[in-house]
């Protein structure tokens, strides 16, 4: 199974990197974990930030491999404990095919990448950065399988 990250955002800082990497790398095996980066528009004093969003999910909807199930990552989501989410992996994985998260940008995903979602995620009621939510992300998968697995790493 793959799982596709795609998100909003490039020229990441070192320890976002670093922590994505790490994560993913323990995930490898039965599952992969792939970061697709979508450049941010244009942003600034003048810029059409409705065109800025709209022209992001574009890109981000032509970024998702044919056949994945899509789950966008936004506040308005629902909240999944790690057990929830490792029942969840448990059946995608049985289920087969792959998975597409989709993460926006400052001003959130556009409304085309909210339609074509099979289901919204929310890691927490807070706004969070989203470099700091592909650290979050790779953990809390990695987690989950840690449960599937029964591996020590989960002991909550």
């Amino acid at each position: 199974m793959n799982i596709f990250l795609i998100s909003v955002g490039n020229r990441m800082p070192g320890w976002v990197r670093q922590g994505y990497q790490e994560y993913a790398r323990r995930i490898s095996g039965e599952l992969n974990l792939n970061l697709i980066e979508i450049a941010p528009g244009k942003r600034g004093k003048n810029a059409d930030l409705t065109r800025t969003l709209n022209d992001e999910g574009e890109r981000m909807l032509k970024a998702i491999p044919k056949g994945c199930r899509v789950i966008t990552l936004e506040i308005e989501g629902r909240a999944w404990s790690t057990q929830q989410l490792a029942r969840k992996m448990g059946n995608w994985l049985e289920a087969g095919g792959d998975l597409a998260l989709l993460v926006g940008g400052p001003e959130g995903l556009a409304e085309s990448c909210r339609q074509r979602a099979d289901s919204r995620w929310s890691l927490s009621p807070l706004t969070l950065p989203h470099p700091l939510v592909r650290v979050l992300i790779s953990e809390q998968i990695y987690r989950a399988l840690s449960l599937l697995r029964n591996h020590p790493y989960h002991r909550g």
